[in-house]
């Protein structure tokens, strides 16, 4: 049986669904490898680089926010964390309104590393994209956006329908 999806009076082939899906798999997928090869550059493991983008675009954290942007349990991020603070990546600071909340704050060693491997990525990205014309880079640039915001979108719906359950 042939199913399809239906959006905003579209209607997308299943097998348009499924190549489009298997292709930004490969895609994931050879990015994660080749950021891979990057890090292999540097003394910080792809959870630590994790960790590390979310407190150069988040700000300070506490461990359990960042345990939940990063789907992990509270004593795997302290570990996490600890490893990184010896390294000298992060250091716990202690919240000034309130003495019992400690805050993980992004040093400048780890925001070095960060900006360099996020360069690094770049790069290699600009490399690939060197093949395509300056207008399908736009459209590619638009249509991710607007991919990235559909994802939001629904993803904050869930999250709404999730609690109100």
């Amino acid at each position: 049986m042939r199913r399809s999806s239906s959006v905003d009076n579209i209607t997308v082939p299943e097998t348009t669904i499924a190549e489009i899906e298997k292709k930004l798999r490969y895609i994931s997928g050879i990015i994660k490898q080749k950021g891979r090869e990057i890090l292999n550059q540097y003394p910080i493991t792809p959870p630590q680089f994790i960790a590390l983008q979310w407190l150069l675009e988040t700000g300070d954290m506490t461990i359990g926010e960042l345990s939940h942007q990063m789907y992990l349990a509270c004593s795997t991020t302290t570990d996490l964390i600890d490893r990184m603070e010896k390294n000298e990546l992060v250091e716990r600071v202690r919240d000034p309104n309130d003495r019992r909340v400690v805050r993980i704050h992004l040093l400048e060693k780890g925001e070095s590393i960060i900006h360099e491997v996020i360069h690094k990525r770049q790069a290699y990205l600009e490399h690939v994209l060197r093949s395509f014309s300056g207008e399908h880079i736009d459209m590619f640039r638009v249509l991710l956006n607007s991919m990235h915001e559909e994802m939001m979108d629904v993803q904050k719906k869930e999250e709404y329908s999730q609690r109100d359950a």
